[in-house]
């Protein structure tokens, strides 16, 4: 089994699938990529048995086959490649790999192709089709509240929620949650799944600079995304899904706006001094001053900052975790934001204050700390 690659052309392909390897296999061919030769068409697969990536390039070659090549030996020995065409020489019977380049010859050890974890068939229930900078976004938007309880797996994934209105992807901590819905994306029947972290990371760098439609179908147990010659499959998060809608918050009479990057940049410093085990810091309102102050009292640190803003409601003193509202802040793309508040014990609603696509729309959720005053 013979074919000849652009060294390029298969490093690039190797690095968006090989993102889904684990560094700590129990089984041995896991640490390889599987290639498949059939008609001219290369396809490579990288597997962990919960999530499978394949991806297909266009090589010369007359045979057809497969063999498993160990992934980290293949990756190291083409990003020292310079671009050019290289020549694989596979032995079938000794699992042996000979690469020519111009001025060299390589050969690794590989393993039998058929013994590689075949992928899970998809009888499909559901599917819908939707822009690839659609997803892109929703998965951005949300997986950073994702939680990492194994107590309760259903949190460690993002709810995928399609309707014939719109689309909806939640995702929440229990301390921070974050919904995210579009309605441009819309499917013919009402569905839901819950999609674990890692193939959702993984998914992410696969769609930069891809302006293509993905695919995804769907059942009980595993979701298939497809776009632009790449198949990812992945087992779902078996569960049901907490009743996201019962803990925002609907009357919200205290409601402050403030320019975003400010406040953003403010929560930055002030939390530096804050105490490093609760990263607490207090947001102080009244009239058009908005106070953000944090303490260390074990180490006699303190800082504060105070910024102008827009603010409809009762003076108000609320404790927050400076990490959550940081990281929340940071994913909003808008000049303003505004932060709507019931009481110092109930969670705070962010939102952006302008929205940039009429289309999206995100609502951020932040329990609030007590308050040592």
């Amino acid at each position: 089994m013979n074919f000849v690659v652009t060294a390029s052309t298969l490093l690039k392909h190797l690095k968006s699938i090989g993102g889904v390897l684990n560094s700590n296999n129990t089984i041995p061919i896991l640490d390889c990529f599987l290639f498949e030769i059939l008609k001219g068409e290369l396809t490579i697969s990288a597997s962990d048995m919960e999530t499978t990536i394949t991806t297909s390039i266009k090589v010369e070659s007359n045979d057809n086959g497969n063999i498993a090549i160990p992934a980290k030996t293949l990756l190291d020995a083409l990003s020292n490649l310079p671009e050019q065409p290289i020549s694989f020489i596979v032995d079938k019977t000794k699992h042996s790999i000979k690469i020519k380049t111009e001025t060299g010859d390589y050969n690794i050890s590989g393993q039998n192709g058929a013994e590689y974890p075949k992928l899970p068939q998809l009888n499909t229930e559901s599917s819908i089709i939707i822009k690839s900078d659609v997803l892109a976004n929703a998965i951005n938007k949300t997986i950073f509240a994702t939680g990492n309880d194994d107590l309760r797996p259903v949190m460690s994934g993002v709810f995928c929620q399609f309707n014939e209105a719109n689309s909806i992807f939640v995702a929440t901590d229990a301390h921070k949650l974050v919904r995210y819905t579009r309605n441009d994306a819309k499917a013919g029947s009402a569905s839901s799944f819950i999609m674990p972290k890692k193939p959702l990371n993984v998914l992410k760098n696969l769609l930069v600079g891809i302006d293509d439609a993905v695919k995804i179908e769907f059942n009980k147990t595993n979701a298939l995304f497809s776009f632009g010659g790449v198949n990812l499959i992945c087992r779902l998060i078996d569960g049901k899904y907490p009743n996201y809608e019962a803990v925002i918050p609907k009357h919200n009479p205290n409601k402050l706006t403030v320019d975003r990057s400010s406040f953003l940049g403010a929560l930055k410093r002030v939390s530096v001094f804050s105490n490093k085990a609760t990263h607490q810091i207090r947001v102080k309102v009244a009239g058009s001053q908005l106070r953000i102050s944090a303490e260390d009292l074990d180490f006699a640190n303190e800082g504060h900052e105070t910024l102008t803003c827009t603010y409809v409601g009762e003076d108000m003193e609320i404790g927050f975790n400076s990490r959550f509202l940081v990281e929340m802040v940071s994913n909003l793309d808008c000049d303003e934001i505004t932060i709507e508040m019931s009481a110092p014990n109930r969670a705070g609603i962010i939102l952006p204050a302008n929205k940039s696509n009429p289309s999206e729309d995100v609502l951020m959720l932040v329990m609030p700390v007590m308050l040592n005053n």
